[in-house]
């Protein structure tokens, strides 16, 4: 089946689909299965690769439906007997194929989530099989989108249909079949979306074409290569498009597009300009921007925002900021590099895409605003760090974002922002900026047309920044993301003598040297064995440790002011 008998297939059933609607109140809950992202690749989940993925959307607004049809490649990696995808057990599917051979419906089933397919001849390890389905119905609503993911259908001040997609925290299969897993990256994809003709569809990639369809819909074509499974969006409105070109420090041009509203030019233009600046900012950074054969893109969207692959969702309303740029613009425009072009193993290291991300906001306004402003913006981010567990779970255990007692959601942000600015620290900017760019690239000279995404742990990062420094960094890394509790450093006066030691429940002794003022005059510390004594001569010098507060660790006057915070929020909730 082509991509234009895939068109033609969604179109012949619209009819259906309207016929087949459901009122939204008693759609299912989410199941289980489906709920969950980035589970492990286990059976044949593990031993298939989609190599290219062609999948039609049609949407219809009005009945707030989806019907879809895919044709995949799939190349198996380990012998296989079944095919298997995942996908939210409320859609109706049929006409399975595999290899133009009809599968009988007894001979594939869904019953949690877990699309599983028999295979009409077993396939061995380097086989090739190509999938054909259809499926349709009403995907799952998100209740608070971009935190609870599903489909938002809201409207356009002027009542016109306005659809979103987010779905970061429970996966892909919330409405279309795919590899629910960080772990595994579609090598090219091609998006087809139909919708009312008086609408567009922003999407992933490079639009290759769209087509008028003579029936009162218009079908968008959209074509991306290495898709995050995540970062596939659908992003609809009677949009406007505002184009600017870039010039990069590489020699090559990326595009910028802005889909927005009507009416909202001038905050667009103002948009346009600070995506300049930003993209001068990561490239000089961190490195070239990943995706410049596609585009920089940005749609907006019904809700806040969120990193879709090539066309951020954009919700903040073109707020205007005192320190004079959209920090939801920033943030959401760094996981291109942190989280679609390096991207975490499984979601354990999820703090690589949002602690690398939100660190790049305070050094943006060191760039452009001065110290002072990094400073004054880190020092708000460690008012809300928690740790109350690891900022890294071991991989047995899957830490939950939205558990607000154990603020994993929050330390993924500002943990690993002030972690990454202690280890600035630490090794210095000669080490750390190099060590990010082989961590994003996995390679230190990255160059356009020669990227591809890459899949990182935590460790990765430790071995990289290992091989930059010379050091041996685990007690580092054993301290700061395996462990809940901060390094306390305490101190005592000893006569004449300042003694200083380092508590933390890690399994090694924390070595951070600590920068002592004494009498306004500086003194770096080394902390062998995590104690260290200084000469002080005299018992009445004014001691200040870590004046500059470079350090993450325990403070006491935080826990105390957090703790109150926590004790008005639980009155008020009690009035």
């Amino acid at each position: 089946m082509t991509l234009r008998q895939l068109t033609i297939v969604l179109a012949a059933g619209a009819s259906a689909l309207a016929a087949s609607v459901c009122a939204q109140e008693h759609a299912p809950p989410l199941a289980e299965r489906t709920g969950e992202s980035d589970l492990p690749l286990e059976g044949a989940r593990a031993g298939e690769h989609i190599e290219h993925a062609s999948l039609s959307i049609l949407v219809d607004p009005a009945h707030r439906q989806i019907a879809g049809a895919i044709l995949y490649r799939i190349v198996a990696t380990a012998p296989l007997d079944r095919l298997a995808l995942d996908l939210d057990p409320r859609f109706a599917i049929s006409d399975v194929s595999v290899d133009d051979t009809a599968i009988a419906p007894g001979r594939w089933r869904n019953p949690d989530g877990l699309l599983t397919i028999d295979l009409p001849r077993p396939l061995a390890a380097g086989d090739t099989a190509i999938l054909a389905l259809r499926y349709r119905g009403a995907p799952h609503v998100a209740a608070n989108p971009p935190w609870e993911g599903g489909m938002t259908w809201s409207e356009t001040p002027d009542g016109q249909p306005w659809i979103a997609s987010t779905v970061q925290g429970e996966g892909c299969d919330l409405f279309w079949p795919c590899i629910d897993s960080s772990a595994h990256r579609i090598d090219t994809m091609d998006l087809l979306v139909t919708v009312p003709e008086a609408l567009t569809a922003a999407g992933n990639g490079r639009l290759i074409g769209t087509t008028d369809n003579d029936d009162g819909t218009r079908t968008f074509h959209w074509r991306a290569r290495n898709p995050s499974n995540y970062g596939i969006a659908l992003q609809i409105a009677p949009y406007e498009l505002a184009r600017r070109d870039y010039a990069s420090r590489f020699g090559n041009i990326v595009p910028i597009r802005f889909w927005h509203l009507p009416g909202h030019d001038d905050g667009v233009n103002r948009l346009l300009g600070e995506m300049e600046d930003f993209l001068a900012f990561f490239e000089s950074t961190v490195g070239p921007y990943p995706f410049a054969d596609e585009k920089a893109g940005i749609a907006e969207t019904p809700h806040l925002g969120m990193e879709h692959q090539t066309i951020n969702a954009y919700g903040n309303g073109f707020a205007r900021d005192p320190l004079g740029y959209d920090w939801l613009l920033h943030h959401e425009f760094a996981h291109e590099w942190f989280g679609n072009q390096l991207t975490h193993a499984s979601i354990n290291h999820m703090w690589l895409h949002e602690g690398l991300g939100t660190w790049m906001q305070p050094l943006y306004l060191e760039r452009t605003r001065g110290r002072m402003q990094y400073d004054a913006e880190m020092w708000r981010y460690r008012t809300q760090i928690a740790s109350r567990v690891p900022l890294v779970s071991p991989d047995a255990v899957r830490p939950d974002y939205n558990d607000s007692d154990a603020g994993w959601g929050t330390d993924i942000y500002y943990k690993g922002a002030w972690v990454l600015h202690t280890l600035r620290h630490l090794v210095g900017d000669e080490v750390l900026f190099p060590a990010i760019t082989r961590l994003v690239y996995g390679t230190d000279d990255p160059r356009p047309g020669a990227i591809r995404p890459v899949t990182r742990t935590t460790d990765d990062f430790r071995r990289i920044l290992e091989d930059k420094s010379g050091r041996d960094l685990r007690w580092f890394f054993d301290a700061y993301f395996t462990r809940a509790d901060l390094p306390r450093l305490a101190s005592a006066r000893e006569g004449g003598d300042l003694l200083l030691e380092w508590q933390t429940p890690s399994r090694y002794p924390f070595e951070m040297p600590v920068e002592v003022e004494i009498d306004g005059n500086r003194v770096s510390v080394p902390m062998t064995g995590g104690r260290a004594k200084l000469a002080l001569d005299s018992g009445d010098r004014h001691v200040l440790l870590d004046p500059d507060n470079r350090i993450l660790r325990a403070d006491d006057a935080i826990a105390a002011w957090r703790a109150a915070q926590e004790e008005r929020r639980e009155a008020a909730a009690a009035e």
